[in-house]
């Protein structure tokens, strides 16, 4: 919180009166009548309005009772608040004894937030659940406390005319209930019930495989289908899910099939976490973030043997199959909470897939008649509402990492809440990458990171993104001078920028500098000081042309020297090696200069045509990039492992490499190791860690009848190994002892949790992510940091 501090009471009855700003999530969120009841109960005159710079009071009274106001603003703020800072200056005292709360502000600026969307709060649930309630079974049941925020804005400041509650005209009780400030609902833009608010309604697909419903009730039919084995499009917060019972398998397998899905684990959603706890590992961490407020989908590690008493949840194989977790959501609207079924309901799926309303690549579906079409292919019945949704907002992830949350996925729930930034920025736009995109606006000292976009290839990913572009450029009032991309000349998002530039300059960034300094901002470090950032992914484009990707830089926001790297192999086919992690298995095994015996896993893996050919294409050097990618060696290692040999969805090889690893045995402490090469030997200058003493030692081990278990955890520990040597090397030649575990590899936890704990024992401070994700979802905070700093001496782009 800035602004001035409130003065030590004046003596004596002399009237003070005080101009009062406040900034932050603070509109939506019952803020006004907040200091409606602190100014009344310390008998202050005045009022109280929203504007587009944030929430402005005037108070009067006694100069101990104004001081006390503006000491409490921030402490006992709502829940859903979030106080960015409180500005307040002396004003002449007008007289009056009424405090009131005025019609909101338009024009000027926008300088304060939007709330994130929020579970359904305990009140309202309560209202849900009682016959008696007038809001009893309603499906749009929320309050100053919950509900839609985000996805229902369409301009600043946040009034009911300005979302896309501005087509329902509210009933007598509903108007009554909005207008009191003493009321729970006093001025919660979505408030309605049944008499007055948005409908239900079930759309059966024409050719219904299941069968008829009785048309009584949406819900209690959705419920019925569901438990025929229906696939359900629902219509959420921020777009459409689909859903089928979760202990189905013939339906869980069937929409895994429409969807395209491949083996990329679906989500489910359970009644309350007590539900899982047979079949996850819960902690303390993980249920708060589980029935807290955001609501995302969380990763939880899956028990390898679940015990099942009777009426335990059982979920179909086909939910997450070879996947070490199992990822967990609570229900966050009351239309969840009516899917799974009230107390006294009958019986009923008690476990969700909630997935996605799309085709894999595409963007979720948020149009109601885009979904009918869309997803016709996809779903038996349609269980939609005629309350419109402006923004689109897919579901967050986040797990959990020594006892800190790691966000993988950063969208509802989160988005559209600012990170604080350490030094203040010019206002850039940063666009971010083509994969998991979100681009980020900044200004001053905070950044704003739109909801997950998703991967630009799609089309209608590129809409998408374009109107989620100028929607927060309108919420924040942020108007970029300048703008930041990915200096991949092939990405998507960099075309746009440089499309979209209008005579402003356009800020190159590479990759894996981008990933260190998101992981700088966010822990709040001004850059006066290089870090060692340690970025491992899949892909980035490197400086030289080639894939990077086992990158060990030093960095700062103005500049960044590569220091280490993986050694270059060959990218035999480009993606090709990338769905089929024994082409880069193959491909390491030559490089280290091991054969390609048959009894080796990715060898028989390969068919033997594609075997000969790509022996011919890395003899030749044919569509065959050289990349240091570190998640491409998880691959490798996947396959030769005989892990994965097929990628059916992104970085899938790697995240079986590491649940495999953690079935090892606990007392086996045998890691392999990386041979370094010094700067001097390398044409580049930076050391190069060389995988083949790992790769020939893993074979090694397979010849000798080792599990691939082992041969799992032995190859964590040789990155963590890695890791470690390349920091104690950089430490000794420039000085530097903070260390930023940074890139798509580090959601991997296993890795992440060694590497913190071995650098750590030796002194160095460590940097993780927490509040952005470590993969390029979180590129564009990076992105803006170092384009703020480069901008004022670019020639402007055309």
């Amino acid at each position: 919180m800035s602004g001035p501090q409130a003065p030590t009471a004046v003596a004596g009855n002399t009237p003070r009166r005080r101009r009062v700003t406040v900034r932050g999530v603070v509109q939506g969120v019952g803020f006004r009548p907040y200091l409606y009841g602190l100014a009344t109960e310390l008998a202050l005159a005045g009022h109280v309005t929203n504007t587009p710079e944030g929430v402005v009071a005037e108070v009067e009274g006694s100069a101990s009772a104004v001081a006390r106001f503006c000491d409490l603003i921030a402490a006992q703020a709502p829940p859903l608040a979030r106080v960015e800072s409180v500005h307040h200056r002396e004003m002449p005292p007008v007289g009056g004894t009424a405090f009131t709360i005025l019609t909101s502000r338009t024009g000027g600026p926008a300088r304060t937030l939007v709330s994130p969307d929020s579970a359904t709060c305990a009140d309202c649930l309560a209202e849900l659940a009682a016959p008696a309630d007038r809001r009893y079974r309603h499906p749009f049941v929320n309050c100053t406390h919950c509900g839609p925020r985000f996805t229902i804005v369409t301009g600043v400041p946040y009034d009911r005319a300005n979302t896309t509650m501005a087509g329902f005209a509210m009933c007598p009780d509903c108007a009554r209930e909005y207008a009191d400030p003493a009321d729970r609902r006093f001025h919660a833009q979505p408030v309605a019930c049944p008499a007055c608010g948005p409908r239900l309604r079930l759309v059966l697909a024409q050719e219904a495989r299941l069968g008829n419903v009785e048309g009584a009730d949406p819900l209690t039919d959705a419920r019925a289908l569901l438990t025929r084995g229906a696939i359900l499009a629902v219509k959420g917060l921020g777009g459409y899910h689909l859903a089928c019972d979760a202990s189905n398998q013939e339906a869980v397998a069937l929409l895994r099939r429409r969807k395209a899905r491949g083996d990329k684990p679906f989500a489910v959603m359970a009644g309350t976490a007590d539900d899982v706890r047979h079949l996850v590992r819960l902690s303390p961490a993980e249920r708060s973030l589980l029935e807290g407020r955001a609501r995302p989908v969380v990763l939880l590690r899956r028990r390898p043997h679940p015990s099942y008493a009777p009426g335990d949840l059982r979920p179909a194989e086909a939910v997450a199959p070879g996947s070490p977790d199992l990822g967990v959501m609570l229900p966050y609207t009351p239309v969840h909470h009516l899917l799974l079924g009230l107390p006294g309901d009958p019986d009923g799926p008690r476990l969700l897939v909630m997935t996605s309303g799309n085709l894999s690549g595409e963007p979720i579906v948020t149009d109601d008649d885009e979904a009918l079409d869309r997803l016709a292919h996809l779903a038996d019945a349609w269980l939609t509402h005629n309350r419109p949704i402006h923004v689109p907002c897919d579901d967050s992830v986040v797990r959990v990492c020594d006892g800190e949350p790691l966000v993988i996925r950063r969208s509802r729930g989160y988005a559209p809440l600012p990170v604080s930034l350490p030094v203040s920025v010019r206002p850039v736009l940063a666009v971010g990458g083509d994969l998991k995109n979100a681009f980020c606006l900044g200004a001053g000292r905070q950044a704003w990171l739109s909801a997950h976009i998703g991967d630009m290839d799609d089309v209608g990913t590129q809409r998408v993104f374009e109107r989620a572009v100028a929607q927060l450029e309108s919420v924040t009032g942020v108007r970029p001078e300048a703008l930041a991309c990915d200096r991949h000349p092939g990405y998507r998002s960099a075309g746009w920028a440089d499309r979209n530039a209008a005579h402003r300059p356009v800020v190159r960034v590479q990759h894996h500098h981008a990933h260190i300094a998101a992981a700088m901002a966010e822990h709040g470090l001004d850059g006066t000081r290089p870090v060692i950032g340690v970025a491992f992914d899949g892909t980035g484009h490197g400086d030289d042309g080639a894939v990077w990707g086992g990158e060990v830089l030093l960095a700062d926001y103005d500049r960044f020297t590569r220091f280490g790297h993986l050694a270059y192999v060959p990218l035999p086919g480009g993606d090709a090696a990338v769905r089929r992690p024994y082409r880069m298995a193959l491909a390491h095994l030559r490089a280290a200069g091991i054969d390609w015996s048959d009894d080796l896993a990715c060898t028989t893996a390969c068919p033997p045509d594609e075997l000969h050919v790509l022996e011919r294409q890395l003899e030749r050097g044919l569509n065959c990039v050289p990349t240091s990618s570190m998640g491409r060696l998880f691959d490798a290692v996947s396959s030769l492992a005989g892990v994965c040999h097929r990628a059916g969805y992104e970085a899938q090889a790697a995240v079986e490499l590491e649940g495999a690893a953690l079935h090892a045995p606990a007392d086996d402490t045998t890691a392999y190791a990386f041979a370094l090469h010094a700067s001097e030997e390398n044409q580049d200058g930076a050391v190069q860690a060389d995988p083949a003493p790992v790769l020939a030692a893993i074979v090694d081990d397979l010849h000798a009848g080792v599990e691939p278990a082992l041969v799992a955890a032995r190859f964590h520990r040789a990155v963590t190994g890695l890791v470690h040597r390349m920091c104690t090397r950089a430490r000794e030649r420039h000085g530097l002892d903070t260390v930023a575990l940074t890139g798509g590899v580090f959601a991997n936890t296993l890795l992440s949790s060694a590497c913190a704990a071995t650098l750590r024992e030796d002194g160095f401070t460590v940097l993780r992510h927490h509040l952005v994700p470590p993969n390029d979802g979180g590129l564009a905070l990076g992105q803006l940091m170092v384009a703020a700093r480069a901008t004022p001496t670019l020639t402007p782009t055309d």
